[in-house]
């Protein structure tokens, strides 16, 4: 960090995945909480928040390309869409048993 950006107590810029994005403003969106909550409960802005939500929210414009038409690349992209259910699921369970193991203590 430079010493003008220490002397004005500015912070340095924080980097989110898009793959972070895209779960907040899913959890956004599925919750039922108010913007400013899930901003809070993630640790964002709300401006970002919206942002996102209008980059990856629903109705959003599909960023990864157009549907795949021919039975064959369907059937690959079926496949890939269930490894990554799976990894997200297992993140998922992960970060729940590690909450309950911190809100023991």
């Amino acid at each position: 960090m430079s010493q003008e950006n220490e002397a004005a107590g500015s912070k340095p810029r924080k980097k989110y995945t898009e793959e972070f994005k895209r779960s907040v403003v899913d959890h956004w969106q599925t919750s039922g909480k108010s913007g400013t909550q899930v901003a809070q409960e993630f640790g964002v802005n709300l401006w970002n928040l919206r942002d996102w939500k209008r980059q990856y929210g629903l109705g959003a414009r599909p960023m990864d390309g157009p549907i795949p038409q021919s039975p064959e690349a369907m059937s690959q992209e079926i496949q890939q869409l269930r490894k990554e259910l799976a990894r997200v699921t297992l993140q998922r369970d992960i970060l729940k048993k590690s909450m309950g193991i911190l809100s023991e203590s």
